[in-house]
């Protein structure tokens, strides 16, 4: 199973061919797709700023996908990863934290084009 990262929904909605393809493939085996919580804020925060249109169209797809919810346990693996992270040398951002936290700790794959997650352990990441 797989959540979508916030660069993927920003490329999907812009209409971005690779973007589109990569959801096409997930469609195709009748996936049903996730986002974690903080990638809702990421994506939403952009789009009641526009307003009008891309607020629709990003309303319609965020509707599509199930939520995957940031709780004590999400939060506490994600300081542990940021911590662990720290003593390699590596800072990873807090909201990126929970991201991967989020994935890792509901067994999801993470679709995004975001380089500052592929060095995080034990996080499975596929590009497009």
């Amino acid at each position: 199973m797989r959540c979508l990262d916030t660069s993927f929904l920003i490329d999907l909605l812009k209409g971005l061919p690779a973007a589109a393809e990569k959801a096409r493939a997930m469609d195709a085996v009748g996936e049903r797709l996730s986002v974690p919580a903080p990638v809702l804020t990421e994506v939403l925060r952009g789009a009641y700023f526009k307003g009008g249109k891309e607020l629709h169209e990003t309303l319609e797809l965020m509707a599509s996908l199930d939520a995957l919810v940031v709780d004590d346990e999400v939060a506490a693996e994600a300081g542990r990863m940021g911590a662990e992270l720290l003593k390699r040398g590596n800072y990873v951002g807090t909201i990126d934290l929970l991201i991967a936290a989020t994935a890792k700790l509901n067994r999801r794959i993470l679709v995004t084009r975001d380089s500052s997650f592929y060095g995080i352990p034990d996080v499975a990441v596929e590009t497009y």
